[in-house]
């Protein structure tokens, strides 16, 4: 079994090079946000609402909203009711799929709405477990080479550098400075 223990901050690079399948679609995490419950820019900030009720409920289970009433974003609910956002991902399996559902190969699952796109992760799935189907989990082989700097598309805590990724992927949703 693979350990998913830890806050967000332990998680969210604990998720690198881990290879996330959704109905034997999918690839290796590459890049990863974290957001904790004492983080102005986390949605668990301010405490429970409807939308965020996933964030409050049992770790490593889906939070999945819409960010903009545009796309969906797919985070995993951490420890202490924080959630890591998956932005992208190095696709690997099940292409014809998330190609037919994207409408082309560009930046196949580099951000987090081209990758839920990819997915077909909706928020149907939001409060789903993930050890259980349509997840799938493969550990990571070797210790990745992971960076970090500041978070994306925040306007609270911007300077904190709780954005994760595997360096010199080209699947990155935006290259680390």
């Amino acid at each position: 079994m693979i350990e998913f223990d830890g806050d967000a901050l332990a998680l969210a690079p604990r998720l690198i090079g881990m290879t996330l399948l959704v109905d034997g679609v999918g690839g290796v995490i590459v890049e990863t946000e974290a957001y904790r419950r004492d983080d102005p820019a986390s949605h668990s900030f301010a405490g429970p609402t409807p939308r965020n009720a996933a964030m409050f409920g049992p770790p490593f289970h889906a939070y999945v909203y819409r960010s903009y009433g545009l796309h969906w974003c797919f985070n995993i609910v951490a420890q202490g009711h924080g959630a890591v956002l998956v932005r992208a991902l190095a696709p690997l399996a099940g292409l014809e799929r998330m190609v037919a559902r994207r409408g082309g190969a560009a930046r196949l699952c580099s951000g987090p709405g081209r990758l839920t796109q990819a997915l077909a992760l909706t928020g149907a799935l939001d409060g789903a477990p993930l050890d259980r189907p349509p997840f799938e989990w493969r550990e990571r082989e070797g210790t990745p080479d992971i960076v970090a700097g500041p978070r994306i598309g925040i306007t609270k805590a911007v300077d904190a550098p709780w954005r994760f990724g595997l360096r010199g992927s080209p699947f990155l949703s935006r290259r680390f400075a």
